[in-house]
């Protein structure tokens, strides 16, 4: 971080985040947090690292604000109702204030939004690294029903929230790779990818009622294998009921190849869910009133593994399943095109 040193910016910045009783405005190393009564804590984590997980010339605000949703679509995919996280940034040391201050500010906008304080953390300045950012967020959940990968059933139909594929399509089209879509369908494509909608208030809304669930980070196809291999199911996904949006439509029908992207690209941050046949008017009546539609795609049956079907119940065949990770002696492309998540 230029121009300003640590404890400067946690003062002017940072403590102001931080109106959760147990932060106790950022005065010590550590906070005090409790679940309510008859409630249990959610904790999850992510990470994001410029050049693998957004851009370079990303806006500080989008940055701050995808870095926190990222987090609530783990919460919301365990049924959780956020309340409080803790954030680690390590700067590449080129940062002026400024961007810190867009940074901060795109922090206080989703901590309105979602009900959510800054309970501490920890900066650090790495000169010539690579600026790294990391959240551990907290929810609260009644006891004894969040919902969890490994509790899909055989039998229980699987539903996404909202559309698929717009975050994957909107990367291209930010690294130049997608063209020609026209400015309303383009900056549709690439406010997905830069901005998430964690389905909060979906998940909070359908615990109890859903089986298995799952937030789609790492592309639809992978995340219902995690799903699928969880819970000891395979899963049957009918490839013309996965929903599109419009801008997403658009693009497919201009270039087919763009459908195995939007399958497997990632970033979706849409809740992928199981649940009991005769549930499933009951869920499109509560995802609907929460603001997104619910939509049917497939079956879980005995066996393992993932397959998508065209309308005549044939398996489709795709290129890329999706994104995987590797940690052993990489850097941040190799695991190929430069992706949102890691």
């Amino acid at each position: 971080m230029t121009g300003a040193d640590e404890f400067t910016i946690i003062r002017d910045l940072m403590a102001p985040l931080a109106h959760h009783p147990g932060a106790r405005r950022l005065a010590d190393d550590g906070a005090i947090l409790a679940a309510s009564s008859g409630m249990e804590l959610a904790v999850t984590k992510d990470m994001m690292i410029e050049g693998v997980h957004f851009l370079a010339d990303d806006p500080a605000e989008l940055v701050a604000r995808k870095l926190l949703r990222t987090n609530l679509s783990d919460l919301a995919a365990m049924g959780a109702q956020p309340c409080a996280y803790l954030l680690g940034f390590a700067s590449d040391g080129r940062r002026e204030r400024t961007w810190l201050e867009d940074f901060a500010g795109g922090l206080a906008h989703d901590q309105e939004v979602y009900g959510i304080s800054l309970l501490g953390g920890d900066t650090v300045a790495a000169e010539g690294g690579l600026l790294t950012l990391s959240i551990t967020a907290f929810g609260e959940v009644p006891a004894g029903i969040s919902c969890a990968r490994e509790r899909a059933r055989e039998g229980d139909v699987v539903a996404v929230t909202g559309t698929i594929g717009d975050a994957a399509l909107g990367l291209l089209v930010s690294t130049g790779a997608l063209r020609g879509l026209g400015n309303a369908v383009e900056t549709r494509l690439v406010s997905r990818y830069r901005l998430p909608q964690p389905r909060v208030s979906s998940g909070v809304a359908l615990r109890g009622v859903v089986h298995g669930a799952i937030d789609i980070s790492d592309g639809l196809l992978a995340d219902a294998s995690h799903l699928a291999t969880a819970s000891g199911v395979a899963m049957e996904l009918a490839v013309e009921a996965i929903p599109y949006s419009e801008a997403a439509t658009q693009a497919i029908r201009r270039d087919p190849a763009l459908r195995d992207r939007a399958l497997s690209g990632g970033d979706d941050y849409e809740l992928l869910v199981t649940l009991a046949p005769g549930d499933v008017p009951r869920a499109r009546s509560i995802a609907r009133r929460c603001g997104t539609p619910l939509t049917a795609i497939g079956r879980c049956r005995k066996g393992s593994g993932v397959t998508l079907l065209d309308v005549q119940g044939s398996p489709v065949g795709i290129v890329d399943a999706g994104w995987r990770h590797s940690v052993l002696a990489a850097g941040p492309f190799d695991n190929g095109p430069l992706k949102s998540r890691a």
